[in-house]
Formats: C-alpha cells, structure tokens, sequence
C-alpha cells in the first residue's frame, strides 16, 4: 500500500513539473509572439498611415522598455512633433523618453528639445531633472548640471547614483571645496570609481590638502585611464614643493603612458623640462622644449625658453648667475666687482645680501685717487624700472659713495635709464654683463 502510495505522489510531481514546463515554454513563445506582432500590426498601420498615433505608442512602449535607444528615438520625435493634432499622445511623456533616447545615444542638443519640454510640464520631476542634469554634464555646461542633480537629490533623497554627477560637475565648475563631500559619498557607494577619486584629489589639492592628495595621486600613478594625469598632479606638486627629483619621476612615469591625451602629453613633457632646469640639467630641459617645438612650435614659452637655456647652456658664468646658490651667486658677483676695474685696485669692503639683490660696498685706489662705489647685482632676467633706479641712487647717495654700478641679467626701462642721465650711476644690462662674464675666464 505504502508503495502504491509513493508511485502515485512521484507520478503526480512529474506531471506537475512537466506542465510547469510546458506552460513556462508557451509563455515564453507567447511573449516573443506578442512581440512580433506588435511590430507587424504597428508596421501595417504605419504603412497606411505614417502618424498612426495607436501604432507609435506600442512601437515607443516596444522599444523604450527593451532599451533599444536606436528605434525608440525616431519613435518620439515623431510623437513630439505630432502630438498637438493627436491627444491620445501623452505630451510629458513623449518629450521626456525623446530627452532620455537623446542622451543615451549622445544626441545632447536634441535631447534639450525634449527635455526642456518635459521640465516646463512637470519641472519637478525624478528624471526630468536627473536627465537634464545629465545633459547639460555632457555638454560641458557643469554650472548648470550641478541645480540639477542638486534638484534630484531633494526629490529623491533616497536614490543612488548621484553623489557621483553631482561632485563631478561641482569639480568641473571649480568648486572643488564643495565637490569634496559628494566625491567622497560617491566613493563609498562605488570605491572603484576612479574618475571620482582623482576628483577627490584634485579637489583636494586645489582646496589646499595637497598632502593628502598627493597620497591618492601617487596611488593614481600606474591607472591606465587616470595615470597620467595623476603623475601630472603628482609631479606639478612635487616642484612646486623644490623636489624636482621626484617631480622628474613623475613626469616620466607619465610619458610611459601611451594613452594618455595630447594635451596631457604635451603638458608633462613641458613641466619635466622646468623640472630638470630646476635641477640644472639644462641639456635634458632643452631637449624635451625641442620635442615639444616638433609637435607645436608655439606651445605657451618654449621658443623663448629655447633661446634663453641655450645660450646659459653654452655660458657657464652666466648660468651661474642666474641659477646657482646664493653663496656661489655671491662669489661670482665679486669675481665681477674684480674685473670691472682694469686700471685701479678694488678693495670689497662688504657685502650685504636681501631677498631681490645683493650689494658689494668697494673701495676703489686710482693713480690719483681714491673712491668708495657700490655695486647692486639683480637676477632678473625681466626689465629694471626705474622705481628701482631711482632707490638705487638714493642708495648711493645716503652712503655717500662717489659712484654706483646696477647690474642685471635683463634690461632697464627707458625711465630708469633717462633718470640715470647725468647722475653718478652706471647701469649695466644684460649685454654688458655678457661681456664682464667672458672675461672672467679670459
């Protein structure tokens, strides 16, 4: 009895397991049926009738909900254009899934028709705003992407997904300090989100915690998507801190990245040059302007960088004077001092240094006289005004030397010079000191 009980439960089961089947097989044809129907009854009444409202609904509804962006798109623009003649047409409707097809399909100035539509019939709604958000982010126009998501999040607050738009675009649009907060949402949410995490950085480093970005950015190094302007970051924080040596590694480690985008490129290649001028290795500095002068002769400085570390490349006094330490800037200013007088004896009696140049106080014996000049000595390799001139001979004067010598590395303004017409001062440009530098090693 138990047996016959047992065979009849197990042949019930295998019934019901087979009509499960069957039932779920039927379903699944029915539905792809039901599908294909739809597009040959909407086909046949399109035929007759290209503005068959009817059809252009089941065919939109079709296509949204498989998320074939490519159908449903022509679909509701056609419904847009002809919904004030057809009221079945659902106008908010229509305009928003225009708006949405548009976006995913990167059609972003078609997507503003829709969407603009959409906002002015329900301005507060979930994807109107998450949309047009989305729109104006991929249109560059970050300013007013950012209402937008911000718009989102107080509708929706629960929703996920928008820490990340929103701190991208707070970011894009240079409010780093507000951007933080959301970037940091967005990466809890999605801590492989890397695009927010150099945000974070960035942000961070604009922000003024360059110590803590600087951490992200080297861990940011190797990434083959955001490497490169990681090491960009990396190595532009490093020389402005005076380690050149690291923000040289930086910036070769950028370069190895091929993908990296021109501009990108083009940029590390320029920083590694300022790095190893820094550095004094003005050899590899001109090297990487003239790579860069290949690809773009009129990059931002680099023909006058060129012509002005060439010629410190081929002068060595020179390139002290404008580039070494202060205490061998101090001991090539007297060098000088030395050789400016070819028929007298020159006495330096001191010398005073400050932060923008440095004076030598010199007694000077002639044949029949004696006279107490001062030296100035400027590094600039830009245009002495005349304000300066004209402190200089005070200078001179409260000391009550007999003479003054300006020396600089650039020029004088035309003031400065007329101003030194007639006084007890002689100033000496860049070509001059040219001169006094080769004979130096004459």
């Amino acid at each position: 009895m138990n047996t016959l009980i047992a065979i009849v439960i197990i042949v019930a089961f295998g019934a019901i397991v087979i009509s499960f089947a069957t039932r779920k097989k039927s379903g699944k044809g029915g539905r792809q049926k039901s599908r294909a129907q739809i597009i040959k009854d909407a086909g046949r009444k399109l035929a007759q009738d290209p503005h068959n409202a009817d059809a252009l609904i089941a065919l939109g509804d079709l296509y949204y909900n498989d998320r074939d962006w490519e159908k449903a798109y022509p679909i509701y623009e056609t419904q847009m254009s002809i919904a004030p003649a057809h009221k079945e047409i659902d106008v908010f409707r229509a305009s928003l899934r225009q708006g949405i097809c548009a976006v995913k399909l990167n059609k972003i100035a078609e997507a503003f028709k829709g969407l603009s539509t959409a906002a002015q019939i329900n301005p507060n709604d979930f994807e109107v705003n998450y949309y047009l958000g989305t729109a104006f982010y991929k249109n560059d126009e970050f300013e007013k992407a950012v209402p937008r998501f911000k718009k989102v999040i107080v509708i929706k607050p629960e929703a996920g997904g928008i820490n990340s738009p929103l701190g991208l675009s707070l970011y894009k649009a240079k409010h780093y300090r507000e951007s933080l907060p959301y970037l940091k949402r967005a990466l809890d949410e999605n801590p492989e989100n890397k695009e927010a995490l150099f945000a974070m950085a960035d942000g961070m480093n604009e922000s003024g915690y360059g110590e803590k970005a600087i951490k992200v950015f080297m861990h940011l190094r190797p990434d083959p998507e955001f490497g490169a302007r990681a090491c960009l970051a990396a190595g532009m924080f490093h020389l402005k801190t005076g380690e050149a040596d690291k923000a040289i590694q930086d910036f070769e480690i950028g370069l190895k990245h091929q993908n990296a985008s021109p501009d990108v490129a083009i940029e590390t290649r320029y920083r590694l040059a300022l790095a190893y001028f820094a550095q004094k290795a003005i050899g590899k500095g001109i090297n990487n302007l003239q790579e860069i002068q290949a690809i773009n002769p009129q990059y931002k400085d680099v023909p006058q960088l060129i012509s002005r570390y060439s010629e410190l490349n081929q002068n060595k006094n020179l390139q002290t004077y404008l580039m070494a330490s202060s205490s061998d800037f101090v001991s090539l200013c007297r060098r000088i001092v030395m050789k400016y007088y070819q028929k007298a004896v020159a006495k330096i009696v001191d010398i005073s240094v400050s932060p923008d140049n440095i004076e030598i106080l010199v007694s000077v014996e002639f044949i029949r006289s004696e006279e107490t000049h001062i030296f100035r000595f400027y590094r600039t390799t830009g245009a002495v005004a005349d304000l300066y001139v004209r402190e200089f001979h005070a200078r001179v004067s409260e000391a009550k030397a007999d003479k003054g010598v300006c020396i600089t590395a650039g020029l004088f303004s035309e003031e400065g010079r007329k101003y030194a017409e007639g006084r007890p001062i002689d100033l000496v440009d860049k070509n001059g000191l040219i001169k006094i530098l080769k004979k130096i090693d004459s």
